[in-house]
C-alpha cells in the first residue's frame, strides 16, 4: 500500500511523536492485522463496559496496556480495554502450548532425556532441572511448565511431540482452530522473539480451553509438588526437590482455580487467573502493566469487579468457541452500534496506543495503517517499560524472585 498526500505525512508525524522509523513500519507489515473477533467493540480502542446503574465502577488507576474480564462458562466478556492489542505473552504462550500437546502425550509415559531435547534454550531461559541421561514422567514434565515456568521442561515435550518446528507449527494450528487470530507462534515456550505476538483475548481463549482437560485443569491448581532430581552417586538413589507454583494469587485470591503467568524482560508481567464463586467461573486476561506485581493486584481487582457485577451487566462481546470465530458467536456482538471509550478503569486519555489511534483516525489515516501504528505504539511502550525495567535492575530495586520475574541485574532477562 502506498502512502500519498496527507496521510504519508499525517503516518510519518506519528512515527517520529514515538521515536519509531519508518523501517519499523516495514517490520509490522510482515504481520498484517488480524480480523476482530468476538464483537466490533472488542476492536475499539479504550475500555468497553455496558454496567447499569446497579453495577460498581471498575477498578481506577489500572496499568495494564491490555485486559480481559470474562465468563468462562457463558464466554460473555462482561468489560474489555483492547483486548486485541498484540503485545508478546512471555510464559502465558504455554497455555497454548499445553492445549496442543497435553492431550497426544500419555501423562504415565517415560522418557530418557537427550542432549538434543534441550538443544536451544534461550540466555536466561527459566529452568525446573531437567537433565540429560535422567527419565522423567511427562506428568513430572507437566508440573515443570505449570509450576516453574521450566523452558527446558517444554523443549523436552516437543520434541517428544515431533520437535520444535513441528510443535510451533501444530500450536498456530491450535491457534487458528480457537479464533485466536492476533497469536503468532514463533517458540513454544514464550521466549522472547521477533514477531511473537498474542493478546489479551487469545489467552481467554487458551485457558478456556485448557480447562475443559482435567489434567490442565489440575496442574494449573497445584501448589507445590516433588520434582525428580539427580541420582546419588554413592547410593545409586535418585533424589527430588520441591517446586511452588510462581502463580502468586494461587492459594491467596479466593476460589483462584489457575492459569498461568509470565515475564520477560521485553513483554514484561503477563497473567490470565480464573476464579470460581457461587457455581461461577470468570477469567481475566491482563499484559503489560506498570510493574511485576501489578499484574496480580489488577487482575484480583477485575476478578472481584467481576464478581460483584454478577447479573448486572451486559456482555460487551463474546470468547468464541473453537472453529467459530465466523460463527454466530462474533456476530452476535458485531451488530452492537459502535462505542467509544467510555472511561473508568482509571486509564489517562491519551495513553499509548490509544492516543496514537485517535491522532491516526483525526489525521485520516485508515485500515491497516492504523493497527500498524498501534501495534508500534504497544511495542515501542513495552521497549519503554523494559528500559526502566532494567535500570531498576541496575540500580538495585529488585524485582520478586519467583521462577518468572528476574531479581537484581544477575538474574534471567527473559524466560
Amino acid at each position: 500500500m502506498m502512502f500519498r498526500g496527507s496521510r504519508l505525512s499525517a503516518g510519518l508525524a506519528a512515527l517520529l511523536v514515538l521515536g519509531v522509523t519508518p523501517s519499523a513500519v516495514a517490520a509490522t507489515r510482515q504481520l498484517p492485522p488480524p480480523p476482530v473477533v468476538g464483537g466490533a467493540r472488542l476492536g475499539l480502542s479504550g475500555v468497553q463496559v455496558d454496567p447499569s446503574h446497579e453495577v460498581p465502577e471498575l477498578p481506577q488507576g489500572l496499568t495494564a496496556m491490555s485486559w480481559l474480564v470474562a465468563d468462562a462458562d457463558s464466554g460473555q466478556v462482561l468489560a474489555a480495554y483492547n483486548p486485541h492489542l498484540r503485545l508478546p505473552p512471555a510464559s502465558t504462550l504455554k497455555m497454548l502450548f499445553a492445549d496442543t500437546v497435553l492431550p497426544k502425550l500419555d501423562r504415565n509415559t517415560v522418557h530418557r532425556v537427550a542432549t538434543r531435547d534441550l538443544a536451544g534454550l534461550g540466555a536466561g531461559s527459566s529452568l525446573v532441572g531437567v537433565k540429560e541421561g535422567l527419565d522423567y514422567k511427562v506428568e513430572d514434565l507437566w508440573r515443570g511448565v505449570f509450576l516453574s515456568s521450566g523452558n527446558d521442561a517444554v523443549h523436552v515435550l516437543a520434541s517428544m511431540n515431533g520437535g520444535i518446528d513441528e510443535t510451533v507449527r501444530q500450536m498456530q494450528d491450535k491457534a487458528d482452530e480457537l479464533g485466536a487470530a492476533d497469536t503468532h507462534v514463533v517458540t513454544p515456550d514464550g521466549y522472547d522473539e521477533d514477531d511473537q505476538l498474542s493478546s489479551a483475548y487469545d489467552l481467554a481463549l487458551f485457558a478456556r480451553e485448557g480447562l475443559r482437560n482435567p489434567d490442565f485443569r489440575s496442574y494449573v491448581a497445584t501448589k507445590q509438588a516433588t520434582f525428580p532430581g539427580a541420582v546419588d552417586r554413592d547410593s545409586g538413589n535418585r533424589g527430588s526437590f520441591g517446586i511452588a507454583n510462581t502463580n502468586r494469587l494461587l492459594g491467596k485470591y479466593p476460589g483462584l482455580i489457575g492459569v498461568k503467568n509470565g515475564y520477560t524482560t521485553n513483554a514484561g508481567s503477563t497473567f490470565v487467573g480464573a476464579a470460581q464463586r457461587n457455581g461461577r467461573t470468570l477469567l481475566v486476561a491482563a499484559m503489560h502493566p506498570n510493574t511485576y506485581q501489578k499484574v496480580y493486584d489488577e487482575t484480583a481487582e477485575l476478578l472481584d469487579w467481576g464478581f460483584a457485577s454478577d447479573g448486572k451487566v451486559s456482555p460487551v462481546g463474546v470468547l468464541v468457541s473453537p472453529k467459530a470465530s465466523n460463527s454466530s458467536d462474533s456476530a452476535s456482538t458485531a451488530a452492537a452500534p459502535p462505542r467509544t471509550d467510555r472511561g473508568g478503569g482509571g486509564h489517562p486519555a491519551g495513553r499509548g496506543p490509544q492516543a496514537l489511534r485517535r491522532t491516526a483516525a483525526d489525521s485520516g489515516i485508515t485500515g491497516w495503517t492504523v493497527a500498524a501504528l498501534v501495534s508500534i505504539a504497544a511495542l515501542a511502550t513495552a521497549g519503554w517499560l523494559a528500559v526502566n525495567r532494567r535500570r531498576r535492575h541496575t540500580t538495585g530495586a529488585a524485582l520478586p524472585t519467583d521462577g518468572t520475574a528476574p531479581a537484581g541485574a544477575t538474574a534471567p532477562r527473559r524466560e
